[in-house]
This record gives C-alpha cells, structure tokens and sequence, in this order.
C-alpha cells in the first residue's frame, strides 16, 4: 500500500475571517478525524492536495505530516473535499484515519476491458454502474477492479453478483444490480417515415401549385386586339 505525503499545520483559529486569510495564502482549512480521538483542525497547502488528487484521483491515501507542538504523522483518506461552484478552486478539506487493522468501506471505480462480441455485431456497450461499494482492510484495497466484456453477446449483462473480486474483499452493493449491458441500436423508424411523409407532400404541394397557373392563364387566342 503506497502512501503520498501531505504537509499540514495545526490551525488555531477558525472562523470565516482566517479561513478566508488562509486561502488567499495558499491554503485551505481542514480538519483530521480520528479513531476515538478529538478532531484536529488544520491547514494545507491547495496546491499540493490538487497535485496529489491529479496524480492519484482514487482512494488515495494520504500521510499527513502534521506540524504543531507535538510533530504527528497520520494515515488518513480524504472524507469529503468542499469546492467552490464558481472558481472550482479547494474550499475546506475532511480526512479521516486509517487504520491497518480497521476495514474500510469504500466505493472503487469499475474498468470495463475489451471489446464485446454484441458490439461488433452491432450493439452498443451500456455502463450502468460506474463503481461497486467494497468493504476490506486498508493492505488490499484495490485501486479499480476490471471487468472483462469481449464475451457479451447482444442482449447479455453483466451484474454486481457475477464480478470476481480478489480475496479479502467484501463486495456491499446487491448482487442484482446491474454493472453493464449490450443493448440492441435502435433505428428511429419513425422518424424516417415522417422525412418520406414530408417528401410527398412537398412534392404534392408542387403539382398543385402548378395545376392552379395553369388553370388560370388565358389562352392565347382569346386575347382581344
């Protein structure tokens, strides 16, 4: 299991006020939960926590090195990660602690590998289901699980309960739910009717209009000198 070091300072203020001093420095409020132990506020730097999530995106574990009157190191996950809607920059940051011998429960990313049967036949590959909620210890957590679909026929899926997970992993979500799926293309049919329709009328309209000039033109001869 690899963990990324991240920099953080005990802060001592909180309050809109230092939080906004903090991030116009560089740095975003957060605070470390911990196993039975009172939370501790910090700061990191913005910068360095959008490298890391960049870098890794999933389940990264995050080694804190924490600065203050007594120098801690914590293993911890990112809990929950607040962004402003408008500049899409780091608002406030929540971790938590991780713990060798505590099970974690977590959502891991699905990766869908090769190309099923259906779809060179001319289906089309569904995802419906983009991650599966597992339960396990922090040494075997994996970073995605694969799933192989080169043998999707058209009309075939693949659910929750038929995905093989490697040992030491529990998988949480029902196993009658559906990951993926190869659905037959629908033509609209309509559609094209309406096109043929439209044709037809257009072209109807066109004889019509042209039966009407020449019904209503004066023929030559009766002209009057």
């Amino acid at each position: 299991m690899e963990a990324t070091e991240l920099k953080a300072c005990i802060r001592n203020q909180s309050g809109k006020g230092p939080a906004r001093r903090f991030r116009k420095e560089g740095r975003i409020p957060a605070v470390f939960y911990g196993s039975g132990e009172e939370a501790i506020h910090l700061s990191v730097n913005a910068a360095e926590l959008l490298k890391i999530i960049r870098a890794k995106k999933e389940n990264v574990f995050i080694k804190l090195r924490i600065d203050g009157e007594k120098n801690l190191e914590k293993l911890s996950l990112i809990k929950e990660l607040q962004i402003e809607p408008v500049s899409r920059r780091f608002y406030h940051a929540d971790f938590y602690e991780v713990r060798m011998d505590h099970r974690l429960t977590l959502d891991v990313p699905l990766h869908f590998a090769g190309i099923p049967v259906g779809v060179v036949n001319g289906g089309e590959l569904q995802h419906l289901k983009r991650d599966l909620k597992i339960s396990c210890l922090p040494s075997v957590l994996p970073n995605f699980i694969e799933i192989d679909v080169t043998g999707l026929e058209i009309g075939d899926s693949i659910k929750v309960k038929d995905i093989r997970v490697p040992e030491g992993i529990a998988v949480l979500d029902p196993g009658d739910v559906g990951v993926a799926m190869v659905a037959i293309v629908k033509v609209s049919v309509p559609q094209a009717e309406e096109a043929v329709e439209g044709a037809a009328d257009a072209e109807g309209a066109a004889v019509a209009e042209g039966t009407a000039v020449a019904e209503g033109a004066s023929p030559k001869g009766d002209a009057k000198g």
